[in-house]
């Protein structure tokens, strides 16, 4: 059977044995008696701290197993050395004379072993009580896992302001590096620090336990010990019931797993994660919307009213109910219990504190809809696309930025899957109605190319879902050609792109948009501006050309013979655009025979 699957009490039996037969052997001596009297009294030593350790761990549930393992394993080892050489002193013989008892090592490691039981017993006898900073010799020659060790000791034993105490230690031993983090999670730091949070014994103690694990949770392999050991449903339960403050830690916690692990992504959505993050992100909205409710919500507004009068009436009758089951309960709805305990907790608070939740929030839900169809269907399931725009609408700063670039996830989830394109971006959605309108709002009222890019990013997701005379989008976007900002002007040229890419149903009519919008001049004068327009905007113009080659603008600007220069010199940077651009050649040659004699070999601006 392997040591780790072993009882803690059988862990310990067997060096107990091991001493008793060293006690023996030191008995049995005829040679080197001063010797062996010495190892028997360090023996001694060692047994009358091992039965301690016997008895103090039948005595405790929470026991912390890891440095009682390791050093009673070491310990073991030593009184296995002890006892081969005591037993060679049991007769006097030839050995005498060229056998000295114990080399110097090995005394010194039993002498060790004494040492690491004595630091063993003095974090173990307080049940953890506070950190221990002497060093076991077990582990001199790395004291940051007897830290861990004592740190870990004090969460899991220790009384409530000791498992904060441990928790920070651990907090600021996993700040210094990625090494720490690592021996912590090896040590078996993870589940000690989620069952802080689940027992929620105070605010306070929540937070320091969300501000380990979030510290840690930097890693995939990390997040994935966090996941196994049942992290997700406890997480998920803390962001649901818990005052507003560790709400915020719990959504930030939620958005770093989920950032670094795909996996945990889907096992959050799965524990039903994105209810509580879109109902804490719009708490303060919902009177507003009440009277624009869909049927279905009304109908869900009445259930949530019966479950409350149903949750009064077991008070009521049952004196002896628990009042914070009642709290949870109420926790748990979103729309009719107005009057119920968090929402009103939710309303005094400071409005500072009710910014970060949000933020949080906005951050979590980001993180969860990023490169997942799944995820992004299940926030517009539930009102969360609507939420955002209201939020993009409303707020300024980071909480407007993550939900704009939660909102950009979520049309690119759209872009690749026909089927959520279809259910969550109608044409009649008021939720997709105001998306669009507030990304216009951002790419045409705010000079800021931070919020601009995901805003014409997400319209350009969004190009197969607008119909042929789209003006109203497509304008901004040419407009934002001539942006001083390059990466404003690049992503205009990628969206664009979109909408006139073959790919497209409608590309023909987008494209006659364009060029009627004086698109074409815009595009000429970004292909020689720097490397990154220049690519997307030779896309866009060989676009334009193959879908719009017989328009006039088109050959009053000299398009092919730009396209003739690009060939002979972008080509050779952009070698994958080659047989692009010989098909807009070709395409404009039907229609300009004999144009492309007056080419001057360069980007020929007009």
């Amino acid at each position: 059977m392997d040591s780790g699957d072993k009882r803690i009490e059988e862990e310990l039996s067997h060096p107990i044995v091991l001493s008793e037969r060293v006690r023996s052997a030191v008995d049995e001596a005829e040679s080197f008696k001063n010797e062996c009297a010495e190892v028997g009294k360090q023996v001694d030593r060692l047994a009358q701290m091992l039965r301690t350790a016997v008895r103090f761990a039948t005595a405790t549930p929470t026991l912390y197993e890891r440095p009682i393992r390791r050093v009673v394993a070491e310990v073991s080892k030593n009184l296995e050395r002890a006892l081969t050489l005591v037993r060679k002193c049991k007769r006097q013989s030839a050995l005498r004379r060229v056998m000295t008892i114990t080399s110097v090592a090995d005394f010194r490691k039993l002498v060790a072993s004494v040492g690491d039981m004595k630091w063993l017993l003095t974090i173990f006898e307080c049940n953890g009580g506070g950190i221990v900073l002497s060093l076991p010799p077990i582990v001199s020659n790395d004291p940051i896992i007897a830290w861990v060790w004592s740190s870990i000791a004090s969460i899991q034993m220790g009384q409530l302001h000791d498992r904060i105490e441990g928790t920070n230690e651990l907090t600021s031993l996993a700040a210094d590096n990625e090494r720490n983090k690592n021996i912590i999670v090896e040590e078996g730091g993870i589940p000690p620090l989620l069952k802080l949070l689940k027992e929620g014994p105070s605010p306070e103690a929540q937070i320091v336990a969300i501000k380990a694990l979030y510290t840690l949770a930097n890693d995939p392999n990390r997040v994935r010990t966090i996941v196994q050991e049942h992290g997700i449903p406890i997480i998920v339960q803390t962001l649901a019931n818990s005052p507003m403050v560790v709400q915020t830690q719990a959504a930030g916690l939620v958005a770093r797993m989920a950032m670094h692990d795909p996996l945990a992504q889907e096992d959050f959505a799965r524990e039903k994660v994105i209810r509580p993050l879109v109902t804490l992100l719009s708490f303060e909205t919902f009177m507003d919307e009440v009277g624009r409710q869909s049927i279905h919500s009304i109908v869900q507004i009445n259930r949530n009213l019966e479950k409350k009068t149903l949750v009064d009436k077991t008070v009521e009758y049952n004196p002896n109910a628990s009042s914070q089951w009642k709290s949870n309960s109420l926790c748990y709805m979103e729309g009719g219990s107005r009057g119920g305990n968090c929402r009103k907790e939710r309303e005094n608070e400071r409005p500072e504190i009710k910014l970060k939740l949000k933020i949080s929030c906005g951050e979590a839900l980001w993180m969860l809809a990023k490169g997942s169809v799944s995820n992004s269907r299940r926030i517009c399931e539930t009102k969360g696309l609507l939420c955002m725009a209201k939020m993009v609408e409303k707020e300024e700063g980071e909480l407007q930025l993550n939900c704009l670039m939660c909102i950009m996830e979520i049309t690119a989830a759209a872009e690749s899957n026909a089927d959520l394109r279809r259910a969550a971006f109608k044409t009649n959605s008021p939720a997709a109605k105001a998306v669009v309108d507030q990304m216009l709002r951002v790419i045409n009222d705010l000079d800021n190319p931070t919020l601009q890019v995901p805003a014409i990013r997400s319209i350009g997701s969004l190009a197969r879902t607008f119909p042929a005379r789209a003006t109203r989008v497509i304008g901004p976007l040419v407009v934002k050609l001539e942006s001083r900002h390059v990466n404003v002007a690049a992503e205009a040229a990628i969206s664009l792109g979109k909408f006139v890419c073959p790919e497209n149903f409608l590309c023909m009519e987008h494209s006659r948009t364009v060029i009627e919008l004086n698109g074409v001049p815009l595009v000429l004068k970004i292909l020689g501006e720097n490397e990154k327009t220049q690519m997307y905007g030779l896309i866009l113009l060989c676009y334009l050309a193959l879908h719009a080659g017989s328009s006039e603008v088109v050959d009053q600007a000299r398009v092919l013979t730009v396209l003739e220069g690009a060939d002979r010199t972008m080509i050779a940077l952009h070698p994958e655009l080659k047989d692009l651009v010989g098909k807009a050649i070709s395409h404009l040659n039907l229609y300009h025979a004999g144009m492309g004699v007056h080419s001057k070999g360069h980007l020929g601006l007009p």
